[in-house]
């Protein structure tokens, strides 16, 4: 091992990303818990039209709890909130964030009391709890100021290479670039995804390969054991469930998915990493992948972001990637980082350096020792081992975490149409199991495709996929060959949603 990765303590990051909540909405008010916090006062507004000087203007408050319908946070929305007029080609313009409001109303009356509040730190105690023990990071952007898919693509490769939204013929080629897994095992360390739902790594092409099929674990039957086991990998990606049904709900927290889900879901993970004996070799990352369409008063920085690999984005937006998008919270847990600390502005490696996305691959590389960047993006990212500000670990750090309080009284709507992420799953599901070569892709598969009904799609296309791979490596195929299926039947049929969920998309190793 090099000196670099012999003078880190940690052997396992582990990262958990949550969907569609921006900074002020989930951890803005926790500046009434620690003032170096750069949160909310409730001082901060918007109004409710940009173009009216003498326009109503709607604070910030408080008052978050369950929240239906969800938010405007495509490109032209996003766009709208950061700069407070609608989009136009080659407009450059100042970041004001005055643009909120004005967006949320143009959606449905009243939805900028919506995107214009907060959660009281009593209503995540989840979050409450780990800010106060651990560390908070004020200044983490998305890496792209659009919606899920290009956010997450960032995550593990510092790059959407070229994606703004959703791409359908990206889905069935899959995206090329290298990851940060890739490197991780040609640097001889191991990675895993600890999914509920099929992953959405498999976005990436080279995920698809045999010889990974054995990296991803369901995680009701094998996260916590590994925990207990000892057994958990250098890198750790947990993925939530994007679906919800009566019996499983979502807690990925996109709306209309309780938020206390999504707190439960966090608190089984932290626990479950606290009880492990690799816990003094942990550190935990908690961020979200973009915005959705909720206010942050954090204008984006748009000076000297690089971008990754020089491809400009489809029309007609054909965005350069040199800005960042809308900022969200970033929580870090580690027994090696002082109760209360407050990650703000990396040190470098250059004077416009930002955390975003892309400093997750940046950073692995930093601990691990790893041999080269992904792109010109994670080479410029800021690090944050720096969090990592104690010479001994902490033996003082909870055990348990408080239990989240319910926030919807209705069951979930089990027959909801589809968000525009849950469309991509299905659609990725297909190319898994070849619909994709069947007329019905890419649009007619998601028309009208109620969430019980894509619960019931993505498993049994899953399935197929992993059952393909395996007769595949049984016929000698090489480790490097990536299955692909055309018009495969769909066999198996099953009646018992729960027993589907919890087993069905059971991976086939331990």
């Amino acid at each position: 091992m090099s000196e670099t990765t012999t003078q880190s303590p940690i052997k396992t990051v582990v990262v958990l990303v949550q969907e569609n909540r921006s900074f002020d909405h989930v951890l803005g008010w926790m500046k009434s818990l620690n003032p170096k916090i750069d949160g909310v006062t409730g001082n901060e507004s918007n109004p409710l039209s940009t173009s009216d000087p003498n326009s109503i203007r709607i604070h910030f408050g408080n008052q978050s709890g369950y929240i239906e319908p969800d938010p405007g946070h495509s490109f032209e929305a996003t766009y709208e909130q950061i700069h407070g007029v609608q989009w136009k080609e080659s407009q450059n313009l100042p970041p004001t964030m005055e643009g909120f409001a004005q967006q949320a109303e143009s959606i449905q009356k009243g939805m900028a009391n919506i995107v214009m509040n907060g959660f009281k730190p009593e209503s995540v105690p989840v979050y409450k709890e780990l800010v106060s023990e651990f560390a908070v990071c004020d200044r983490w952007f998305s890496s792209i100021p659009t919606l899920t898919q290009p956010n997450r693509l960032f995550i593990h490769s510092a790059t959407s290479y070229g994606a703004t939204a959703n791409d359908t013929k990206m889905l069935v080629e899959g995206y090329p670039q290298k990851t940060i897994f890739e490197s991780m095992e040609e640097n001889g360390f191991s990675f895993g995804i600890y999914y509920q739902f099929p992953p959405s790594t498999l976005f990436y092409r080279n995920m698809r390969k045999l010889k990974y099929i054995d990296n991803f674990h369901q995680f009701d039957l094998h996260f916590k054991r590994h925990c207990e086991e000892g057994k958990l990998p250098n890198y750790v990606v947990i993925e939530q469930r994007y679906f919800e049904t009566k019996l499983f709900q979502g807690n990925d927290d996109h709306p209309p998915h309780d938020v206390s889900q999504g707190q439960k879901f966090i608190k089984q993970v932290y626990e479950a990493l606290r009880s492990s004996p690799q816990w003094n070799e942990i550190l935990f990352l908690i961020i979200y992948d973009e915005h959705g369409g909720f206010y942050d008063h954090v204008p984006i920085p748009v000076d000297g972001v690089p971008s990754p690999d020089d491809i400009i984005g489809p029309e007609p937006y054909k965005f350069k990637f040199d800005r960042l998008g809308i900022r969200v919270p970033t929580i870090l847990i580690s027994p090696w980082i002082e109760s209360g600390t407050v990650l703000n502005r990396p040190s470098g490696p250059y004077p416009t350096s930002e955390f975003e996305h892309s400093s997750i691959p940046a950073t692995l590389k930093k601990i691990f020792n790893l041999k080269e960047f992904l792109t010109k993006r994670d080479a410029w990212a800021g690090t944050f081992e720096t969090v990592l500000n104690r010479t001994s670990p902490r033996t003082d750090c909870p055990v348990t975490l408080p239990e989240p309080v319910k926030m919807r009284d209705t069951e979930p709507n089990e027959d909801a149409n589809l968000s525009e992420f849950q469309e991509e799953l299905v659609q990725m599901c297909a190319v898994l199991n070849g619909d994709h070569a069947k007329d019905i892709y890419p649009h007619k598969i998601v028309k009208d495709m109620k969430v019980i009904e894509a619960v019931d799609y993505v498993e049994k296309a899953f399935n197929k996929f992993k059952d393909a791979c395996e007769d595949a490596r049984k016929n000698g195929a090489d480790e490097s060959h990536i299955v692909i299926l055309a018009n495969p039947p769909i066999k198996r049929v099953s009646n018992n949603i729960a027993r589907k969920i919890f087993s069905c998309l059971t991976c086939n190793r331990g």
